[in-house]
């Protein structure tokens, strides 16, 4: 069981249930408007979220807080991870993973895709020994020897 797979897959679903809509044309914008009870002349209602999507001014805090409270969390269970053995490996095993590490044995998309950069999991011993488990995991999943 992964950790933080897990946790990323719940973030998502929660993610997925937000009031926030997206737009890639007038037509869409206008069609959400539509569903929105809302015109062109209501637009002071919306407010801009990420990924160019938007969302009702009234739901804009929620939407910071829920997003807000994934980061503590993730933050929360990495540093609850005294060894790098457990949620830090697991981060570090999906997130190579979907680099598609076992192709390119590069870490430095994977670390940036974590948040960090390569100078935070040199100093890190926790950051350091998870990423190289995870690593070293895959690479003889996949049959590598060194």
């Amino acid at each position: 069981m992964n950790a933080y797979a897990e946790m990323k897959k719940r973030h998502q679903e929660e993610v997925n249930a937000l009031p926030m809509y997206w737009a890639f044309s007038d037509e869409q914008f206008d069609q959400q408007l539509k569903e929105l009870g809302l015109t062109r002349n209501d637009t002071g209602k919306l407010c801009k979220t990420f990924g160019g999507g938007f969302c009702l001014a009234s739901d804009a805090q929620m939407i910071a807080d829920t997003l807000r409270g994934h980061r503590r969390e993730m933050e929360e269970a990495i540093s609850a991870d005294e060894t790098g053995d457990g949620f830090i490996k697991d981060m570090f095993l999906s997130e190579l993973s979907n680099h598609e590490y076992t192709y390119t044995c590069e870490v430095e998309e994977t670390v940036e895709a974590c948040g960090f950069t390569m100078e935070q999991i040199e100093n890190d011993e926790r950051l350091r020994h998870g990423l190289e488990v995870a690593a070293k995991e895959l690479r003889e999943a996949a049959g590598f020897s060194f």
